[in-house]
């Protein structure tokens, strides 16, 4: 039998009060009466009593272990001992409160000995109190009627992962069999991160493979490369918190070329001579690996037993040596003439003549007139300048005019009768003539494009409306009441190519949206107008500085809003999203988002996008590769330009992230079956100078690779593009598709999927209808007494960054809505917004009384 433990004097009335006291400080003083009162009593925290049994000190069966706090997540600290009257936590030396404490009693099974499981939680506001100070840890007290135990301290941190990588892979060339060692130091985090490689999306196994592993310092080593270690390489670092990817790395590996073994001479033939060959096959070069030097064919005389020739007198020779001079001119001469015959014949053609016009071939893309009898009508640049019209006027209204527009005289602004209000929609169909003509009589602006493709237009009135142009995220909403009651505008909205409008750039500026035009300009507005118009930049205050410039009455472009900037005027502002901009303006005219890069990390969305012919009937077959600006209007602008040359999409486009690190971007062609088809490209690989991209004033570039399929039963075509920016990001597209019947790829054109109607007059033109938006507006505008006003508002659609800007508008409520219905429509979900307006109601119930007449 075991051990009884030592019978216990019965505590004084004082260690009964103390004892009673709450918290862990009732149990201190509980034990230190009682180790005063006998000698019975006498544990202390350190050594029991002589004669108490150390089975009785309690035992820890579960100890608090270090833990993590992810984001805003409580964590839970645990300990279980066993005898135990009272255990508790103390955190950097600091008792855990009594009531913070979730306490679980049971008896072991096997010793029938009373168990205690005690539970805190700890939250990260908690752990931030001491940041910095030092670390924050807890760690469980118990006792028992002989003595006190502690368990193992547990700490307590909170997770993180940066974002930048403090070292990222960067892109190289190796010859075969070179080492190659790709750096890669992950971001600060805590717990510290995990690091993995990806090759091409794929994970990179050390263990399926000798040739590869990765340091202890997370480096990434290829022993000996291999052609197929060609590929993007991709840092991946994670923790509990993210996981983080840096930069894509483009390794080529290359092999340059080596002459095989001569072969046996030849025998010696009439002349005298005999000769040898040799193959650069030994390997043949590839990736763009040098060719062999040295000559392929060795010639020498034999002029021993082995042959006899009469030496012909000098007259003969003189003959001779004039005969082949007559003979190698005229070869030239027809050489020459071919060559010239063909160019004129075959327009640009698409073929890279030598590497040395690599940079300065690159221009862009347009429609050219071609011959109805040239096969390669694929590979000629188009010239789309003889398919528009323009006007030219004046942009403003003559200088010995009067100081402002006089707008009632104008047919245009003509006011409406004391009857009824009748709305006029001007459709494009029928009315596109008559209104660019009696645009032309006014002196509103300069030059205005007769197509209706890039333009919408319609008549408005105080009910305000919407124009769009389809397919290319731009539109402009006239809110309800921004013009006059009593006057009609007829309002255009166009979007111009950038060779049409000069817009002069500086140092790192760069064009980041369309450049569009609404108007007429000078047009009374009593509320601002909003704009929405795409854009390519990545965002970040720190790498960026953001101007909305505006096209002045004398031609000039003016800065006149700077993002993130106070506004110097009332009369603009911006709301920058990841995509698109939001440009409020009481002055209609020609505007365009131009961004300045204040570091090399500045980048720029691209979007590169794959087309081939449908058909290929000849033997060469055309890979164009396009680098777009990545907005809508420009992707649109290239599809259009593709099925006019009879082009299809052979692949997703993609989005690669453009530097402002001055290095160019290279095009390059891998893996194409050499038994099937051949590259007529001389070089390795094709570049786009930096500064053509970075300027976005030509917002689509485009190489093209000219492939020659060996056979015309060849149909599938199986290859890889390559597409990177040195030292930079990159993309690889695989290839792989029947030529002749493979159209896929066409699900992935941009449907026509938006509104057909490009004008939208009266309250068709708002998702939220007329008589509740004004109820809304006439019950937040005033302040609330609890809160419930438009700033609550702003705040639940998460746009409570623009706060100064709606109180200084006379309407707050009115100007969230008008931002609401400009980046929601025509797909905007009405339940969440009346679920945000239902939750400011809340706050004051009789905000929304509506009466049935109302509704």
């Amino acid at each position: 039998m075991g051990a009884r433990p030592p019978r216990r004097r019965a505590p004084s009335a004082a260690a009964a009060a103390a004892a009673a006291a709450p918290g862990p400080l009732g149990a201190l003083l509980a034990a230190a009466l009682l180790a005063a009162a006998g000698a019975q009593q006498s544990a202390t925290v350190a050594n029991p009593a002589s004669g108490a049994s150390p089975d009785l000190l309690p035992h820890f069966q579960l100890e608090p272990e270090d833990v993590y706090i992810v984001k805003n997540k409580a964590v839970s600290l645990a300990c279980r001992a066993t005898p135990a009257t009272q255990i508790y936590f103390k955190c950097n030396g600091e008792w855990v409160h009594q009531g913070d404490h979730v306490t679980q009693h049971s008896t072991d099974r096997n010793t029938g000995l009373p168990v205690m499981e005690v539970r805190i939680e700890v939250t990260r506001q908690q752990v931030e109190k001491i940041f910095g100070l030092e670390e924050y840890w807890c760690q469980c007290v118990a006792w028992s009627s002989s003595g006190t135990t502690k368990s193992q301290k547990a700490f307590v941190r909170i997770a993180y992962l940066r974002k930048n990588f403090e070292q990222e892979p960067t892109a190289r060339e190796v010859s075969i069999e070179q080492g190659i060692v790709l750096p890669c130091r992950p971001p600060e985090g805590i717990p510290p991160a995990e690091v993995e490689w990806l090759r091409n999306e794929e994970l990179v196994d050390p263990a399926l493979d000798a040739n590869i592993y990765v340091t202890p310092e997370h480096s990434l080593v290829l022993r000996q490369a291999r052609l197929a270690d060609t590929a993007n390489y991709t840092c991946v670092a994670k923790n509990i918190v993210a996981r983080r990817r840096s930069s894509s790395a483009a390794i080529i590996v290359y092999v340059d070329g080596a002459w095989s073994e001569w072969s046996k001479w030849s025998e010696c033939g009439a002349e005298c001579t005999h000769w040898r060959s040799r193959e650069c096959s030994e390997p043949a070069p590839r990736n763009g690996g040098r060719d062999c030097h040295g000559p392929e064919l060795d010639t020498r005389n034999c002029t021993s037993e082995l042959c006899t020739h009469a030496v012909p007198g000098t007259e003969d020779v003189a003959l001779y040596v004039g005969l082949v001079a007559v003979a190698v001119c005229l070869v030239l001469l027809l050489l020459v003439g071919v060559l010239v015959y063909c160019r004129k014949k075959g327009g640009l053609d698409a073929d890279v003549a030598d590497s040395s016009i690599l940079t300065a071939g690159f221009q862009p893309v347009s429609i050219k007139p071609s011959k109805a009898d040239n096969p390669s009508l694929l590979t000629i640049q188009p010239d789309l300048s003889t398919t528009t019209m323009t006007y030219q006027g004046s942009l403003c209204p003559r200088q010995d005019g009067p100081a402002k527009l006089q707008l009632p005289n104008g047919h245009l602004l003509t006011p409406l009768g004391a009857g009824r209000h009748t709305l006029h929609h001007s459709s494009p169909s029928t009315e596109g003539a008559d209104f660019v003509a009696r645009l032309s009589t006014q002196s509103y602006f300069r030059s205005l494009p007769r197509g209706t493709n890039n333009m919408a237009y319609g008549t408005f009135n105080f009910l305000g409306g919407r124009l769009m142009i389809p397919n290319t995220g731009i539109s402009l909403l006239i809110p309800p009441d921004a013009i006059p009651r009593g006057k009609i505008y007829e309002v255009y909205l166009t979007l111009h190519k950038q060779e049409e409008v000069r817009l002069p750039l500086a140092g790192c500026q760069t064009l980041l949206s369309p450049i569009v035009s609404c108007g007429p300009p000078g047009v009374l507005l009593t509320r601002p107008a909003i704009l929405a118009m795409g854009h390519c930049v990545e965002t970040n205050a720190e790498n960026w500085s953001i101007r909305l410039k505006k096209q002045s009455c004398e031609g000039t472009w003016e800065d006149v809003l700077q993002l993130g900037a106070e506004p110097c005027t009332e009369l603009y502002y911006c709301q920058l999203e990841a995509q698109a901009c939001y440009v409020f303006t009481e002055q209609l005219g020609r505007f365009a988002l131009v961004g300045e890069s204040l570091s090399m990390a500045a980048s720029k969305r691209l979007k590169l996008a794959l087309f081939a012919p449908a058909t290929c009937p000849s033997l060469e077959y055309n890979i164009r590769v396009y680098c777009l600006s990545d907005t809508q209007d420009v992707l649109k602008e290239v599809i259009q330009l593709e099925k006019q040359l009879g082009g299809q999409l052979i692949g997703a486009p993609r989005v690669l992230h453009f530097k402002d690190s001055y290095h160019n971007l290279r095009l390059s062609i891998h893996d194409m079956p050499s038994s099937l088809w051949k590259s007529k490209l001389l070089a390795s690989y094709q570049e786009i100078p930096f500064y053509h991209i970075w300027s976005g004033l030509q917002p689509f570039l485009h190489c093209t690779f000219t492939l020659e399929r060996l056979s015309t039963s060849t149909c599938e075509l199986a290859c890889k593009i390559w597409v990177w920016q040195v030292e930079g990001d990159g993309q690889s597209f695989t290839v792989n598709f029947n030529i002749a019947k493979d159209t896929r790829f066409s699900d992935w054109l941009v449907p026509d999927n938006e509104v057909a109607t490009p004008a939208l007059v009266g309250p068709s033109a708002f998702k939220i209808p007329f008589l509740i938006r004004q109820k809304i507006i006439s019950s937040l505008d005033p302040p609330g007494t609890r809160g419930a006003d438009w700033r609550t508002l702003a705040q639940k659609l998460n746009l409570d960054s623009h706060l100064s800007f709606f109180a200084s508008k006379p309407s707050p409520t009115a100007m969230i809505l008008n931002l609401w219905e400009a980046r929601h429509f025509p797909n905007g979900n009405l339940s969440q917004l009346a679920a945000a307006v239902a939750d400011v109601g809340k706050q004051d119930g009789a905000l929304f009384a509506v009466s049935e007449a109302e509704c």
